[in-house]
């Protein structure tokens, strides 16, 4: 298949998503990379966008809640490269009633390219990196042969 570069720039557009168990884990990490994270554009479902923004003390981008289809918007917004970069501390022990969202979610991520970490270590590693403050030329699977192909119908 072929690709096509996507441009994140100097500036990424971050996502920040928590289950309820994780949301304390995810609020203390963003306040020890507070620094790190202002000059991002930061989006964040429901709940957790309100503790970050009063934690954080800049503005955040606010979704509905998960369950209410933050978790699709969010996956919208990959899938329109407005976000580059996805932090999602999911809490695999607890069953959750939007499961479905959550997959799907995880899967745009996926299928779009961009870089997700699901716990503090791998959020770490990523949010440090050197290529967070420069520009990244993402590799994504060009997708117009899979929207140009012939779908035949029975009749």
């Amino acid at each position: 298949m072929k690709h096509k570069k996507v441009t994140m720039e100097h500036d990424k557009k971050i996502a920040l998503v928590a289950h309820d168990n994780k949301k304390r884990d995810l609020v203390e990490w963003a306040k020890f990379n507070q620094g790190l994270l202002a000059h991002h554009r930061i989006y964040a479902t429901g709940t957790t966008g309100e503790i970050l923004e009063q934690e954080l003390g800049f503005e955040i981008t606010k979704l509905q809640s998960g369950p209410l289809g933050g978790d699709q918007q969010i996956g919208a917004r990959i899938a329109d490269s407005e976000i580059d970069f996805l932090i999602f501390f999911w809490d695999p022990l607890e069953p959750q009633p939007h499961d479905p969202d959550v997959k799907a979610l995880l899967r745009m991520a996926v299928v779009w390219n961009i870089p997700i970490a699901c716990n503090r270590a791998s959020a770490d590693f990523m949010i440090s990196s050197p290529l967070m403050d420069s520009d990244y030329e993402r590799l994504v699977p060009d997708y117009d042969v899979y929207r140009s192909r012939r779908i035949s119908g029975k009749e």
